[in-house]
């Protein structure tokens, strides 16, 4: 029940979409010039984000700031974002400075360029904001990773308690309320800085209470809501199970209880991070959960061997041990299965295991599991020999007394002897393979006991260090959604352009007499082109000459020359019908003329396309 209201609060209206949002495309394009004044700005992303009242920022050609619309989602879709702009705008280069929030909580900001009528002569650096304030960014972090390290103690710990059924648990009790009181002042800290984390602002915006209302409203605030509530009952719970004494007296219904709500624990966060977003959520977040629970159930428990192994008389070792190296085991598979899945769905190929740092992140994940595979196998030597049976001497055993016939006297006396174990001589039996096996080996045996706390502790240390790779994991854009941003067409942006650069010198040697053309033609395929060409002087800022000409010419099929007819647009030269009829190597000659009397030409290969 409580778990199929946690479900249904966390995931409702989920859809698939990619996990950490990437820019698919914007409107106006980046870098793009247009001739009449936007009346909006719109991007479009990979999956649905969430918006501030401040989520764009736009600045004018002198530096100042615009006064914008409120943003919204264009046409109601979530996976947008648009801002309306004034009616008019002057001429010149725009920047527009972006920030919202993916469906998988984490903040994600850019900026870009966009210029009315023609570009900027001069553009200075415009301060946009942080991306991230560094105090927020680091408060954020270390309350994730005592997050996740607290959750893992918890469950760890009270499935020890439940499942391996100690005689004595006083030796969790007290990590156990520190484990829940850590998670709980986690989670706080967590709720107050969202929104300062998701708005790049120091950790003073954290009491803004219209942030904190935003943030409540939001699916990570909600997660961590239900996280709080999920608590709550824990306590309740643990408090009544602490009650009980003994294993014998801890019912079957305990165990169900305590999954359910482990279960409702770790979807808090399958609901709120990757798991959420992207392709097969429902399997992503199923996959999710086994994962959290696992890693709570091996890392939480060794720490409770650990402990159990420091301060228990250690009796009842020889059966709780075998116990959890079964569920260790058990875990151990759930963690490889559902690590191999996660990692295919946020990998999307292998070459991103090195070319991403994602990869480079999941390796190193990959690195410390495998060195702590090995530390559990060392662990399992120590763990065999606690649960073999102590095996005492072997008792005397009186051999039997041969007796001549016909003396019943003796043969009464001997059997008198057998039955007293007083007369008649003693053998043992045969010594056991190895030598003879010391009585009350195995638990009782302080150097065994002190070698496995030794290696459980190494256990114990390592998997906190992986623990911290996967907090940073968590927080890193996947490789799938990288690739997928980068490779799909923006939505309404212009086709693929090739861009040439053309140095000239006319050698006059003045400001305008040596400089480059910059020239962007598209899509340079047969048939109609677009061309676009910028004139920049020797101190690299752009400036106006009399003329540009640029001709295309196919020698191999003796085509040409065709003029561009390029048109002064008032700092730039352009046209949009350059008819290029065949594919090929064309000869593209740029003419700069400077002055009345100074001209150069400068010629390059251009590769057009079928």
């Amino acid at each position: 029940m409580l778990l199929g209201a946690v479900l249904v609060l966390l995931i409702a209206g989920a859809a698939p979409a990619s996990a950490h949002a990437a820019l698919r495309g914007s409107d106006p394009d980046d870098g793009s010039v247009v001739k009449r004044a936007p009346r909006h700005v719109t991007l479009t992303f990979t999956e649905s984000v969430g918006l501030f009242d401040d989520s764009f920022r736009v600045f004018g050609p002198d530096q100042r700031r615009v006064h914008t619309d409120e943003a919204t989602h264009a046409d109601g879709r979530s996976d947008t974002a648009r801002v309306g702009l004034p009616g008019k705008l002057a001429q010149g280069t725009y920047t527009v400075a972006w920030r919202v929030v993916s469906a998988d909580s984490h903040p994600v900001s850019g900026a870009f360029t966009f210029s009315v009528g023609k570009p900027s002569a001069t553009t200075g650096q415009i301060d946009t904001g942080p991306a991230e304030d560094p105090l927020t960014g680091g408060l954020h972090d270390a309350a994730r990773y005592l997050a996740y390290l607290a959750a893992a103690l918890l469950v760890g710990l009270a499935a020890f308690a439940l499942l391996c059924r100690p005689a004595d648990t006083s030796p969790l009790r007290r990590p156990l309320v520190a484990a829940w009181w850590t998670l709980l002042g986690s989670t706080v800290v967590l709720l107050l800085l969202r929104a300062p984390y998701e708005t790049g602002t120091g950790p003073a915006a954290a009491f803004d209470a219209a942030a904190l209302g935003r943030t409540l409203t939001g699916r990570p605030g909600e997660a961590l809501l239900a996280r709080l509530v999920v608590l709550l009952l824990m306590a309740a719970f643990l408090i009544r199970l602490s009650k009980r004494r003994g294993p014998e007296e801890r019912p079957p219904a305990a165990l169900a209880v305590g999954t359910g709500l482990a279960a409702a624990l770790a979807l808090t966060w399958a609901a709120a991070e990757h798991a959420s977003a992207g392709i097969q959520v429902p399997l992503a977040m199923t996959s999710s959960v086994l994962h959290l629970l696992a890693t709570g159930v091996w890392l939480g428990g060794l720490v409770a061997l650990l402990l159990t192994l420091r301060r228990s008389a250690g009796d009842d070792l020889p059966a709780v041990v075998p116990r959890f190296s079964r569920i260790a085991f058990a875990s151990v598979t759930v963690l490889a299965v559902t690590g191999v899945y996660q990692s295919w769905r946020g990998l999307g190929s292998l070459s991103a295991l090195t070319g991403t740092s994602y990869g480079r992140l999941l390796l190193a994940k990959l690195a410390g599991v495998c060195v702590l595979l090995l530390v559990a196998g060392y662990s399992r030597r120590w763990t065999a020999l606690i649960a073999a049976p102590a095996v005492p001497a072997r008792a005397a055993v009186p051999a039997p007394v041969p007796q001549p016939v016909g003396a019943p006297a003796e043969r009464h006396a001997a059997a008198e002897g057998l039955e007293t174990g007083e007369a008649g001589p003693t053998t043992e039996g045969p010594e056991p393979p190895g030598g003879p096996v010391k009585p009350g080996a195995g638990s009782g045996d302080p150097g065994i006991r002190r070698r496995l706390r030794r290696s459980v502790l190494v256990e114990v240390a390592v998997a906190a260090v992986v623990l911290m790779i996967t907090t940073v994991l968590t927080g890193t854009l996947p490789s799938r959604a990288q690739a997928e941003a980068a490779q799909q067409a923006p939505v309404g942006a212009l086709p693929p352009t090739t861009e040439i650069t053309v140095p000239f010198d006319t050698g006059t040697g003045s400001l305008t007499g040596s400089g480059k053309v910059q020239i962007t033609l598209d899509p340079a395929r047969v048939g109609e082109n677009g061309m676009q060409a910028l004139v920049y002087g020797s101190d690299s800022g752009l400036v106006a000459v009399p003329e540009v000409r640029i001709t295309f010419t196919l020698p191999s099929r003796d085509v040409g020359p065709i003029d561009a007819e390029l048109a002064d647009r008032g700092g730039y030269w352009s046209t949009n019908a350059v008819n290029l009829p065949l594919a090929g190597n064309w000869t593209m000659k740029t003419t700069v003329r400077v002055s009345d009397v100074d001209q150069v030409s400068v010629e390059r290969r251009v590769r057009v396309k079928p």
